[in-house]
């Protein structure tokens, strides 16, 4: 009897609730210590075999892209331009990198020989290279003249003018290096004579004109949700200081992911190895194509307290010399040539070195090494989100600057133009203004770049507005005789040109692509100097 019911008791404390629990929770410790082993087992293999698995990685997402790449260009080549440019660029420049990270030494040792030998020989072979260089230039320009006339002999006369006169106002004309002022001369030749001579050069640069214009367009968005959908009435205001906001964002993130300084790092090395500018020269000239002349200098600011007085004058010409991307937008929207806009800045960019080592040859000792100046630092970003921030942050002071200075100019212009008329008035000659005096001053300097002389008093009123004021309203004017010209009515009312030919309108879109006027200095200087 009592037996049984021990047994029973037995039974029912095994069968009890808080028996049924201990068992589930040994049986959890039982899995959670499985799983912890063979986490562990799995965190040390991928710890052992971190670079083989990140290989394998990275090689299934390259294969998954160059087969989505492969895919839309089978689909529609045309609609994936863009994307095969983009790709292969890229292919390029990394296998380069790699290469020549891995076998730049053996290259140079395999290079050797054929250095020494060109060493040896050089003092009769640069003369032979020089003149070949001279007659094929002499053929070409002879060619050229015979097909579309004598104003290219003015052009090619106006440059030896241009560089004759800062031969004689050089700082050291004995002490000239001729190397960067020849071959900075000649890459914006050559980068000319490939863009707007030939076809496929040509359309090249017109289609990456229109992928940037492209791009700088989608700021509309943002400006359409803030403003409202009529945004584009105030096109100054609503239409382009949001491009300068987005423009200082993308960059901010591309300077965070590094992508910026590396681009700029190609460039800077090309114009070093070509031109044979120093290598703080070269980078900053390389960073204006993309950026400002404020923004530039600071991707070498921790150098600029040991640049040489020649480097600091390059870097500050060069800044000049270029336009930015959030100007090129403002410019393409006016109605002028978004692909001569382009070009503009990039040839630029060479020849602004050949004039700085003219104008103020160097003659210190650089301090900076090629490895110094081309380490750019990514910034104090924490990640890309932030990066976008700071870049949008940073714009604010720039927008209210632009805005508050052509405010500024206008109403002083205004003012100048009333005083000038008033004064005039006195001799009767109303007429007297500011645009008429540019146009005595400048017209001289305008006929020199081949424009068509009754085009060079026009052109010398834009060249006037850009250097004491802003390309800005220069460029604005222009807009409005390129209106004129399409619109095919009569070039002459009552006695006064409306629009000028062409040929004028284009060399006047490349006189007048640059921030080299009075405001830019005084903002260069500020910069520079802190």
């Amino acid at each position: 009897m009592f037996d049984f019911q021990d047994e029973e008791q037995d039974t029912i404390e095994q069968d009890s609730p808080s028996n049924k629990e201990d068992e589930k929770d040994d049986e959890e410790t039982h899995q959670k210590g499985y799983l912890e082993r063979m986490y562990g087992i799995l965190r040390d293999f991928c710890r052992k075999h971190k670079t083989t698995l990140r290989y394998i990685i990275w090689g299934i997402l390259l294969a998954g892209y160059l087969a989505m790449v492969i895919a839309a260009c089978v689909l529609n080549f045309h609609r994936a331009l863009l994307l095969f440019v983009i790709t292969v660029a890229a292919i390029f420049f990394v296998v380069w990198d790699h290469f020549m990270a891995k076998y730049e030494p053996r290259i140079e040792e395999f290079l050797s020989p054929g250095r020494r030998l060109l060493d040896s020989h050089w003092f009769w072979l640069k003369w032979v290279i020089w003149s070949s260089l001279v007659l094929g230039f002499i053929l070409w320009l002879t060619f050229d003249t015979a097909k579309l006339g004598q104003q290219q002999l003015v052009s090619f006369g106006g440059l030896l003018t241009y560089v004759i006169l800062l031969f004689l106002f050089s700082k050291h004309p004995t002490k000239v290096n001729w190397r960067p002022v020849f071959w900075g001369i000649g890459l914006q030749f050559l980068l000319g004579l490939l863009i707007l001579k030939t076809n496929p050069g040509f359309m090249a640069f017109q289609w990456l004109a229109e992928q940037v214009k492209t791009f700088l367009e989608y700021t509309d968005a943002g400006a359409a949700f803030v403003f409202g959908e009529n945004y584009a009435d105030h096109f100054f205001v609503f239409k382009y200081l949001p491009i300068v906001v987005f423009f200082h964002t993308v960059v901010s993130m591309l300077f965070y992911l590094g992508w910026m300084q590396w681009i700029i790092r190609k460039v800077g090395w090309v114009m070093l190895v070509i031109i044979g500018s120093s290598p703080i020269e070269s980078v900053v000239a390389a960073g204006n194509i993309f950026l400002s002349y404020t923004v530039a200098p600071l991707l070498v600011q921790p150098y600029l307290q040991d640049t040489t007085r020649s480097e600091l004058h390059a870097i500050m010409t060069a800044g000049f010399s270029t336009i930015a991307g959030y100007v090129f937008s403002l410019y393409s929207f006016y109605g002028i040539s978004s692909t001569h806009l382009l070009t503009a800045s990039l040839m630029s960019a060479p020849a602004s070195l050949a004039a700085a080592k003219l104008f103020w040859p160097e003659t210190e000792t650089p301090k900076i090494t090629v490895e110094n100046a081309m380490k750019m630092e990514i910034g104090d970003s924490r990640n890309l989100l932030e990066a976008a921030s700071q870049g949008a942050s940073s714009s604010i002071s720039l927008v209210a600057r632009i805005a508050v200075s052509l405010i500024t100019f206008l109403a002083l212009l205004s003012f100048v133009d009333a005083a000038l008329s008033w004064f005039g008035n006195m001799f009767d000659y109303p007429q007297l203004s500011f645009e008429i005096i540019c146009s005595y001053i400048f017209m001289p300097f305008s006929f020199m770049m081949g424009v068509d002389w009754q085009d060079s008093f026009m052109v010398a009123k834009l060249i006037g507005y850009k250097t004491f004021f802003a390309s800005f309203l220069s460029y604005e004017r222009l807009s409005e005789l390129v209106y004129l010209r399409e619109e095919a009515g009569p070039k002459f009312v009552n006695g006064v040109q409306q629009y000028m030919s062409i040929r004028s309108e284009t060399i006047a879109t490349y006189a007048l692509c640059d921030f080299a006027n009075v405001l830019s200095l005084g903002i260069a200087i500020s910069v520079l100097s802190k």
